[in-house]
């Protein structure tokens, strides 16, 4: 069902999507606050790129910026998003509605709840088709059943309503929606949250062999640094609308160079493999109403000194497709080995329960 868009004139030669010096602000009765700040990243074909961080980061907004999907008191004030070369910000809405589906499409998160009840699957899914393609029921029908052969469903379970459909299954119906109209990029909002670990580890095995059979690239937003680790080729590490560490995956997770990412690695179980204890990060995120002078992630790490305070770090190269915002670059190799000692992070839970801060996530 694949169509060429013959409302853009695609520079096949650019990246597939690149992000550059990327500012989400909302507006509210607090004044502009920004929830996403100076992000860049480029994601390439074929490719399944990953935005990891913490609830409230921003990596959702990065999402709805990309897709033109923003609230209406968000706006981007300054960056850029570039799909094949064409600038998503200076699009209007009828340009935008080209686009997505054809081009994009989002799982959003809670994307199994998001069927609509009383209707059958079958029904959203060629609704969803004839409103971008001049075809018949009868072919949409067609594609429809395709479609759940694509995502690992029986296709003679397509006529079911969404009750009737375990959550895993729902969450590959909606896939199968995501997929209708062949997009080049699909940005996958939390995809596997409220599926146990099977289903979980299912639906990102067929995410992977998707890219592999279709020849789409993916974006996966998860709190979870494991999804992540596997699925992805590369990632970007994002804390309070900032990004802390990116490039290749293998890199940032056998050489990590930022203390929030290492924080991240033992907070979180493995998906398989050995299990070891996990340690949380102590504190919470600023507010974005209230963001610290200096690095967003210094009073909560272990390793911030004084220099730490004065402006949050730039992004700095540390390897091939790898870089890291830290001031402690210098002292790396100490950093990785303490971060895996419960007592480091200890240390720092007893100075922020101290000063009055807030507890553990």
């Amino acid at each position: 069902m694949k169509q060429a868009n013959a409302n853009f004139d695609f520079d096949d030669d650019a990246p597939l999507l690149e992000a550059e010096g990327l500012t989400v602000s909302y507006s509210t009765s607090e004044g502009e606050l920004i929830a996403v700040d100076d992000v860049s990243f480029t994601v390439q074909e074929d490719e399944i790129f990953g935005l990891v961080g913490e609830s409230g980061c921003g990596k959702s907004t990065v999402a709805q910026a990309v897709l033109g999907l923003l609230p209406t008191n968000g706006a981007v004030p300054s960056g850029s998003i570039r799909f094949r070369g064409i600038e998503l910000t200076e699009l209007e809405k009828r340009e935008l509605d080209a686009l997505r589906w054809e081009n994009l499409a989002l799982i959003s998160q809670g994307a199994m709840n998001a069927l609509n009840p009383v209707q059958r699957i079958s029904t959203q899914i060629v609704e969803a088709i004839q409103a971008h393609r001049d075809v018949s029921t009868d072919e949409a029908r067609e594609r429809t059943a395709e479609l759940f052969e694509t995502v690992g469903l029986d296709p003679e379970r397509m006529d079911d309503y969404p009750h009737q459909f375990s959550g895993g299954m729902k969450q590959r119906a909606y896939i199968a929606m995501s997929l209708a109209l062949d997009p080049d990029l699909i940005i996958a909002d939390e995809p596997t949250t409220a599926l146990d670990v099977i289903v979980q580890d299912q639906i990102l095995k067929r995410l992977k062999e998707l890219r592999d059979e279709l020849g789409i690239s993916v974006i996966i937003i998860s709190h979870d640094i494991s999804v992540i680790a596997e699925t992805c080729n590369r990632l970007g590490v994002m804390y309070s609308g900032k990004l802390m560490e990116y490039g290749n995956l293998k890199d940032i997770f056998e050489n990590p160079y930022n203390p929030y990412t290492l924080g991240l690695q033992n907070a979180f179980p493995t998906l398989r493999g050995e299990q070891s204890d996990l340690i949380s990060i102590p504190g919470s995120p600023p507010d974005i109403a209230d963001l610290p002078e200096g690095c967003r992630f210094m009073e909560r790490c272990p390793f911030a000194t004084a220099e730490c305070g004065g402006e949050h770090p730039p992004l700095e190269s540390v390897g091939d497709d790898h870089a890291s915002a830290c001031y402690r670059h210098d002292i790396v190799d100490e950093m990785r080995r303490e971060a895996g000692d419960r007592e480091t992070w200890a240390r720092l839970r007893s100075e922020v329960v101290a000063t009055g801060g807030a507890g553990d996530e």
